[in-house]
């Protein structure tokens, strides 16, 4: 069971539908696996054994009477803690949330429990989504399974790290700047961030309501594929959900495997985020080595400069915080989660307020909704919030002018390697990393990270893929052919490595 567990998710799947194993064993197996490990790694805050393998049966009941069911039937699933799970608490990985269990849950959730994916647990993030290495939950930090003593991303850090661990095959995270393919990039694992509004974010957690998105976290492209076909889907429940969300993404990556062939395609560098202050050597080598075999797939490569970038970081953390701290503001001790009343003095509405978010709220989630409030109040909204947005609308239209030439977009993932923990405890350097990340969700495009390789310190590299609205085809379509010829150039996949890595510790 050990050698199964480490397969992909579509073997996981092939060897159920073949009767190989039972979605019990297969689910079993996975709990086995996170008793085992994740003391070290600490990618779970809460695991669900009882109720995986209750669905864990019914998916082998399924089968065993004939019923259709879908190809990831079965096949057990880890979902972030941002994310609303019936009967399971949610906490965002906050103490102002801290043993809340929601009556209901999120969309996306349905959508796993409909195709019978057993969840085994809720996965660790940055407090509210809020930090880019998973140090700021306020339960427990998360490591990266390369390196135990190194960050292993963030804010899906424990997805992540679980996928990464071999504690779950799949995975879903949240993408509000990055908070999905970073991780990805980080630990030698696949993310995507789909198409703004494509996957419903009801039952999402707010952060930044403008700029987070929900997507899949995996070992490989087709597995990524497979679970972005589960959890995509219109909802009229999401104000923002769009009606023609793409789907057949796991026939595209199979369709590119057989092929390999991305005759005509048109690849743009861009130039604003290929390498320069702050990029580690190893990561834009890796990145160019990637693109030249793109090239040697049939691609045609030019660079593009979308010249608003530069101004990408300033607007985002002006927006994000504005947006997270309207969003942080239903969390007053009043409804539901935590409540803390005054030491002294009269218990009013604004003390008991007061006392609970200083109680529940962790340093980055205030120093976010300190600044975010800042920009939103009266005298500073247009000086600093309506002219991000304007910014935003200019990196848009680079990204419009940019889809004129080309069909898609690379870069490196992130400028650095993971890093050790509290070597970024200057907030600043922390969101500067976020650098090459951020353009894709102030413009709603999908992007994919995929791992590129390793760089000299042994620690994978991220590659990563921007395609137009709606057409998250090719990211899956670029990133296939990308993955067949760096496996073909390493001779097995990257995690495998990982598994050695395992082994001599």
């Amino acid at each position: 069971m050990k050698g199964l567990i480490r397969g992909t998710a579509a073997q996981q799947a092939a060897a159920l539908a073949a009767g190989e194993v039972s979605s019990r064993e297969l689910t079993a197996a996975h709990l086995e696996r996170i008793e085992a490990v994740d003391g070290a790694v600490g990618a779970f805050l809460d695991v669900d054994a009882d109720r995986a393998l209750e669905a864990a049966d019914a998916a082998d009941a399924a089968r065993r009477s004939g019923a259709a069911v879908g190809e990831l039937t079965g096949v057990p699933v880890a979902v972030k803690d941002l994310i609303c799970t019936r009967g399971q608490a949610t906490t965002a990985a906050s103490r102002i949330l801290e043993g809340w269990v929601p009556p209901y849950d999120a969309t996306l959730v349905r959508n796993l429990r409909a195709v019978g994916l057993p969840i085994l647990g809720k996965t660790n993030l940055d407090e509210f989504a809020m930090g880019g290495s998973t140090e700021h939950s306020a339960f427990k930090r998360t490591a990266n399974p390369w390196d135990l003593e190194r960050i292993p991303g963030g804010s899906s850090g424990g997805s992540a790290a679980a996928v990464g661990a071999f504690e779950a095959p799949v995975a879903v995270g949240t993408d509000t700047g990055g908070s999905i393919r970073q991780p990805a990039a980080v630990t030698g694992t696949v993310g995507v961030k789909p198409t703004y509004g494509t996957v419903s974010r009801y039952g999402v957690i707010a952060m930044a309501s403008s700029l987070d998105t929900p997507g899949p976290m995996a070992r490989t492209v087709l597995d990524t594929a497979l679970l972005h076909d589960v959890i995509a889907s219109y909802d009229p429940l999401d104000s923002t959900s769009l009606d023609d969300a793409p789907r057949g993404m796991a026939a595209v990556v199979r369709a590119a495997q057989e092929g390999r062939d991305l005759s005509g395609l048109r690849v743009g560098v861009i130039s604003e985020l290929d390498g320069g202050q702050g990029y580690h050597d190893g990561v834009v080598d890796s990145f160019h080595a990637a693109v030249e075999l793109l090239q040697g797939a049939g691609a045609r490569v030019d660079a593009v400069s979308l010249p608003h970038l530069e101004y990408a970081l300033d607007a985002y953390y002006l927006i994000m915080p504005a947006e997270a701290s309207s969003n942080l503001a239903r969390y007053d001790g009043m409804r539901y989660g935590l409540r803390v009343e005054p030491d002294s003095g009269p218990v009013t509405a604004e003390t008991v307020m007061a006392a609970t978010r200083g109680a529940g709220f962790g340093d980055e989630v205030k120093r976010r909704i300190i600044l975010g409030t800042h920009v939103l109040s009266a005298g500073f909204y247009d000086a600093y919030y309506a002219s991000a947005q304007k910014v935003r609308t200019l990196i848009q239209r680079d990204f419009a002018a940019a889809w004129e030439c080309f069909d898609v977009l690379v870069s490196p993932t992130a400028p650095v390697t993971a890093y050790r923990f509290g070597e970024k405890d200057d907030p600043l350097a922390m969101y500067k990393l976020d650098v090459t990340t951020i353009p894709a969700n102030l413009a709603g495009v999908p992007a994919m990270s995929l791992p590129s390789g390793l760089s000299g310190d042994g620690l994978p590299v991220g590659f990563q893929i921007l395609a137009p609205q709606r057409a998250d085809d090719r990211l899956y379509r670029v990133g296939a052919v990308l993955e067949a010829a760096l496996e073909e150039q390493w001779g097995a996949p990257l995690l495998a490595r990982a598994g050695e890595l395992e082994e001599e510790r």
